[in-house]
């Protein structure tokens, strides 16, 4: 069974080698006890541990079934100490962190048997030693001969073929002694037992066989299997075949052995547990850097959550806008500074005029371009990413949204607002000229009507707004009434609503101006949020302001009963909520003080739409249904040739109304186009420098200022004078003014004034015959649109990173389309702070930086402390070694322990973490008002403590290797 061959072991000291064991030969039976006796340091515990596979032999074979041993590797050796080899040692070697059980359990653990079959074969061992009802004590809490019972049953659980028992009575007692024998020697009629013992009288008495050796050889063996025993021959052993080799090669695989990870951290956990004191302050040193970390993560988040508000909220309010007529306003202007740059390359000996104006309309006229919407529409429809990229996509109609409210005393427009035009503040014209550029005048907060489209996106209007009262609207004929933080409400839209009287506003601008003593209600009036819920409206489709007579529609406007009807029979508008913007809310995506669901407009283009007139129009698409007149084409426009001849002699005559005409469409015009551009602070695209640069070359405090200039010279010029030349009926101003226009734009100016009157004078020739308008002006004044073809689209990215990438998008689109298809917008928040958060993620970085470097000196030290662990813990590594744990056990159970120093660190680090960010938002909250909660997100949490696993883990990578690296032998015999 067990056989060595001229078994040899030398040790090389400095330069010496000595040889522990000289050639040492024996048999050995399959069952008997065997006592080998020898002074001390003669070779028996050497041999005991070359027979048990703890230490490799120099030379010589060792013979195990009669298979030879000089070609096992490392695995063999393990798998044979675990399922061959029992071992007692002199000094139990028991792991004092574990429980009698688990002690024995372990080497079943190893062989891979499952954990009910483990208990059953362990509590077994222990009754055989008479410990069954000692299963749950430490070994600290047992006697000298029990705990040498426990090593028994240890070494007899996994039911070895040796048990080697080294001194295994030299620690006890003699009473003990003789019990500890008598067990081994009822054991070895079902065993080989190899016993090592300075005792003489026990290995007489118990044993079966003695050996002894002196100084590394066999002087006398009592009773060698040879003694009477006359050995067969053993037939030559053939060759293994393929077959043979494969199943050897899966026996080996199906007995070797291995530690789970589980099993290591109930290991390292229980001898953790025995140091917790030491544990803990490894742990809260480990968390030190986590803690650090997470701090700078949960106030980084806080600023990252109030930033992604304000992004939300800004973007909510700015838009990406995309209208049917654009301009680049920062194009323009832009434009306007190169080419005065380019030309200012006089001398500066006088002073300059400069053609600002000119230069202005030239460039609005070069960078006005009309959108295909209604294509780019549907690209947006079937775009599948711009639904997580934006917060809503908002298409916007022609359609007017006329609103009345209904008292005793008539009917009142509210929406659209004419209060200020009723004030005289500002003219139809300049209402018109507003309204044509109401983006830019709701982005600086001058819009004139308090009635706004909702955003469709209940979760951000939920986080942008509290509602006081009532409810968010459901249907279309739902509305909202806005109020500021403070709960009130600007007196312009109680006025524009109907809340206080605009009768008492009306002229009041013009009688101010006049020198009129005047006076308005400063009163602060209160209202109930009943009586605001109480608020009714009605809207009336444009349409159903016309009348059908003679076959003509005629428009009813100025007939107060038939408006009265109109309204009476309008769809009824019901106040339902009352919003208050959030506290935390850095901006409002309702610009107005109502607001309405888009499911309204939707609702109102449909009403229009199915309307008699214009069904009639649709219908009739030749004949203007106003007048029932024609519309002039290109068909019938050489009808008109020979008329205008007849009315050439009267050119002349009405050349001046027609320049009056002219002029006052032009600067009426030009006045829209410029009250859309004096809204602007810093133009888009524009740099500081180069706005103060412009202001500075035309005197103007402002671009409202620059305007003003152009529209107060050209505001009441004789344009007939311009076209003869005769510049004597201006003034000085004017003259001034036409003084600096260049050539190139006086010729312009003439041409557009001569097509103005020849177009009069058209109108004059053909008064009567067509109509003077054509299908698509009425089909706009009737508010006519269609779903597919929006008047502008409004994009609202979720953050800036998403503005970038609907940029992206808007971008391939152009790149796919013709250019006549092109796309250019309106980005208001381009030159935003946008980079705001890269910088508080620049910040955040380096900060971690700087607290990573703490958390690498705390993994070094949890690794100096593993390896201070791997020194305490070097016995057991040697017990483990001993019933058949690998190189690889070893290294996986200091593995565990820095898991869960690891674990426990990180979860330390972020519980205190946890805590603090108690007082820090407390501090932030008394110095500032900005509403930054530092909070740890749940997934950087997880992610620190992965990270704290990690590093300790690699920090305690080279304690685990030195411990599977310690030679069994050597720290076995560790104390």
């Amino acid at each position: 069974m067990l056989s060595l061959k001229d078994i040899k072991k030398d040790y090389v000291v400095g330069d010496s080698t000595v040889s522990a064991l000289k050639g040492v030969s024996i048999d050995f039976r399959e069952n008997e006890f065997v006592s080998i006796l020898s002074p001390s340091g003669c070779g028996k515990t050497t041999l005991l541990n070359i027979i048990g596979g703890l230490d490799r032999y120099t030379s010589g074979d060792l013979n195990i079934n009669g298979k030879s041993t000089k070609d096992f590797k490392d695995c063999d050796w393990d798998s044979y100490r675990n399922h061959s080899i029992g071992f007692v040692f002199q000094s139990y070697n028991l792991i004092p962190h574990q429980t009698v059980l688990s002690n024995v359990e372990l080497a079943l653990t190893l062989s891979g048997v499952s954990k009910s079959e483990r208990r059953e074969r362990a509590v077994k061992a222990l009754e055989q030693v008479g410990l069954g009802d000692q299963l749950h004590k430490k070994p600290n809490q047992m006697s000298g001969g029990q705990m040498q019972r426990v090593a028994i049953a240890r070494a007899l659980v996994n039911e070895p073929d040796i048990l080697l028992a080294d001194e295994p009575t030299g620690a006890l007692d003699t009473e003990t002694s003789v019990q500890i024998m008598e067990l081994l020697k009822s054991i070895s009629k079902d065993k080989l037992i190899i016993m090592v013992t300075h005792n003489p009288e026990l290995a007489m008495k118990y044993s079966s066989r003695i050996i002894k050796l002196l100084d590394g050889k066999v002087i006398d063996d009592s009773d060698p299997l040879d003694k009477n025993v006359v050995e067969p021959i053993k037939k030559p052993e053939k060759e293994p075949t393929k077959a043979d080799k494969k199943a050897a090669k899966k026996e080996r695989k199906k007995l070797k052995t291995s530690m789970s990870f589980l099993t290591a951290l109930s290991l390292s956990r229980n001898n953790l547990m025995t140091k917790k004191a030491r544990t803990l302050l490894t742990s809260f040193a480990g968390s030190i850097g986590i803690i650090g970390i997470a701090l700078i993560l949960s106030i980084s988040n806080g600023v990252q959550l109030y930033i992604d508000q304000v992004q939300s909220d800004t973007l909510s309010s700015y838009p990406l806008q995309i209208t049917k007529t654009t301009a680049s306003i920062g194009e323009i202007m832009n434009t306007m500074a190169k080419n005065h740059e380019d030309s200012a390359n006089h001398d500066k000996d006088k002073v300059y005029s400069q053609n600002a104006m000119g230069e202005m309309i030239n460039t609005l006229m070069e960078e006005t371009k009309v959108n295909n919407l209604e294509k780019f529409k549907k690209y947006l429809d079937d775009n599948s990413d711009l639904k997580d990229l934006t917060s809503d996509v908002q298409y916007t109609y022609a359609t007017t949204l006329n609103v009345f409210t209904e008292s005793d005393s008539g009917v009142m427009q509210v929406n659209p607002s004419t209060l200020l035009e009723d004030m005289g503040y500002m003219s139809s014209t300049q209402m018109e000229a507003m309204s044509m550029s109401g983006s830019m005048g709701g982005m600086m907060g001058m819009g004139t009507d308090v009635w706004s489209e909702m955003i469709d996106n209940e979760e951000l209007i939920d986080k942008q707004y509290d509602v006081i009262a009532g409810r968010l609207p459901e249907k279309y004929n739902e509305v909202v009434l806005v109020v500021d933080k403070n709960n009130e409400i600007n007196d312009y839209v109680l006025y524009s609503l109907g809340l206080l009287d605009p009768s008492s506003l009306n002229g009041i601008v013009r009688r101010a101006m006049a020198g009129e003593d005047i006076s308005v209600d400063s009163e602060q009036h209160v209202y109930t949020y009943d009586e605001l819920l109480d608020l009714k409206f009605k809207v009336v489709p444009t349409p159903d302001f016309y009348k059908k007579k003679d076959g003509v529609w005629e428009d009813m406007t100025g007939d107060e009963s038939y408006m009265k009807k109109a309204v009476a029979n309008g769809t009824e508008i019901s106040v339902v909520g009352i919003l208050r913007p959030d506290e935390d809310a850095s901006s409002a995506s309702i610009s107005g003080a109502i607001g309405y669901r888009h499911d309204l407009m939707t609702y109102l283009i449909d009403e229009v739409d199915n309307s008699e007139i214009v069904k009639e129009q649709i219908a009739n698409p030749d004949i203007d249904v106003f007048t029932g007149l024609k519309f002039k084409t290109d068909e019938n426009a050489a009808d008109t040739d020979s008329s205008s001849e007849t009315v050439s002699d009267s050119t002349a005559d009405t050349e001046s109304k027609a320049d009056e005409t002219a002029d006052s469409s032009d600067t009426d015009k030009k006045a829209g186009l410029v009250a859309g551009d004096s809204s602007m602070e810093i133009p888009e695209g524009m740099t500081e420098e180069q706005y103060k640069a412009l202001m500075e070359q035309s005197g103007a405090s402002d671009t409202g200022e620059l305007a003003d200039m152009g529209m107060n010279a050209m505001g009441s010029m004789d344009m007939s004078a311009i076209q003869g030349g005769d510049m004597s009926s201006l003034t000085e101003t004017q003259k001034k003014y036409i003084a600096s226009l260049s050539d190139e734009q006086l010729e312009l100016m003439k041409q557009m004034l001569k097509e103005q009157s020849d177009t009069n004078a058209d109108q004059l020739a053909n008064s009567g015959k067509y109509s003077t308008s054509n299908y698509d002006n009425n089909m706009k004044t009737l508010g006519y649109s269609v779903v597919e073809d929006p008047d502008s689209i409004n994009i609202y990215p979720v953050d800036f990173a998403s503005k970038e990438k609907i940029i992206d998008i808007i971008d391939d689109y152009n790149d796919s389309v013709g250019e006549e298809d092109k796309i250019e917008y309106t980005d208001y928040v381009g030159l935003m702070m946008s980079s705001i958060t890269s910088i508080i993620n620049a910040i955040g970085y380096v900060l971690i930086a700087f607290v990573a470097i703490s958390l690498v000196v705390s993994s070094i030290m949890i690794g100096i402390i593993t390896y201070i662990s791997v020194l305490e813990r070097t016995k057991e590594i040697g017990i483990l070694r001993s019933i058949g744990a690998s190189k690889r056990d070893i290294s996986r159970v200091f593995n565990a322990e820095t898991v869960i120093v690891g674990f426990v660190a990180g979860a330390l680090g972020i519980i205190i973490s946890y805590l603090l960010t108690i007082p820090i938002n407390m501090i932030i909250a008394h110095l500032t008002d900005v509403p930054i909660r530092a909070s740890i997100p749940v997934s950087a949490a997880v992610v620190l403590i992965a990270i704290s696993v990690c590093l300790t883990l690699i920090a305690g990578l080279f304690p685990s290797r030195v411990a599977a690296k310690k030679d069994p032998v050597i720290a076995l015999r560790t104390e």
